[in-house]
C-alpha cells in the first residue's frame, strides 16, 4: 500500500483559509492601487526607493497569495511542488503561502 504525499488538510481549515487569504487578496490588491497612485515623483531620492521596495513587496504578497488560492483549488495545496510530500501544517499555518517544505526550501534558497 503506497503512502499519498498529496494528503489535503482538513476541508474546514482550508474553507477557513481560502476566506483569509481572499481578503489579504483584496487588501494587497488596494494597497497595490493606492501605491500605484500615489507613485508621484517626489524629487526625493529615498523616498522613490521605499516607494519602490513596497510596490514590489505588494506585488510579491499578491503572487504568493494567488499562487496558494490555485493550489487550493486544484486540491494540491499542502503538498511540496519539489518532492510531493506533505507540508507541515504549523509550517503552513505560519505561512500558508508556502510552497516547499522545509528540506525543500532550504535547497531552495541556495
Amino acid at each position: 500500500m503506497s503512502v499519498d504525499h498529496r494528503r489535503t488538510p482538513d476541508q474546514s481549515w482550508l474553507a477557513d483559509l481560502r476566506a483569509s487569504l481572499a481578503d489579504d487578496f483584496a487588501t494587497q490588491t488596494a494597497r497595490l492601487r493606492e501605491l500605484t497612485e500615489l507613485n508621484a515623483d517626489t524629487g526625493d531620492p529615498g523616498e522613490a526607493h521605499n516607494q519602490a521596495a513596497l510596490l514590489l513587496a505588494t506585488r510579491q504578497n499578491i503572487e504568493q497569495i494567488t499562487g496558494a488560492l490555485s493550489r487550493i483549488s486544484d486540491g494540491t495545496y499542502g503538498a511540496c511542488q519539489r518532492c510531493g510530500r506533505s507540508i507541515p501544517a504549523e509550517r503552513l499555518e505560519i505561512l500558508p503561502h508556502a510552497r516547499f517544505c522545509v528540506p525543500c526550501q532550504e535547497k531552495q534558497n541556495r
